[in-house]
């Protein structure tokens, strides 16, 4: 059993940086797709990155050049550094993890960005 827990969500101006983490524990292997979502209120759960085992990414348009992804398999970790907050990036962000066909969702951490 996989669990995923999130951390460093909260409140920040616009402008400002927040760094999500995201702890996987039980059966875990560095060969797995980690990405996270997220979801504001009346909207649809979107991508906002992804980085698979060979380590190569992708963004979603709105966050591209603002956001990076990263892991560390030793720790089974992944992060979000998020640079140049916007209003708009308001939402709760999920963290994601894709292994041998399965997946797994955290539990969300809340990121509110004011103006």
């Amino acid at each position: 059993q996989v669990q995923l827990v999130e951390s460093g969500g909260g409140l920040v101006q616009a402008g400002g940086s927040l760094r999500l983490s995201c702890a996987a524990s039980g059966s875990i292997f560095s060969i797995s797709t980690r990405a996270w979502y997220r979801q504001a209120p009346g909207k649809q759960r979107e991508l906002v990155a992804v980085i698979r085992s060979g380590g190569s990414t992708n963004y979603g348009d709105s966050v591209k050049g603002r956001f990076t992804i990263s892991r560390d398999n030793a720790k089974n970790t992944v992060y979000l550094q998020m640079n140049s907050l916007k209003p708009e990036d308001t939402a709760v962000y999920y963290c994601y993890l894709a292994r041998a066909g399965f997946d797994y969702w955290g539990q969300g951490t809340q990121v509110t960005v004011s103006s």
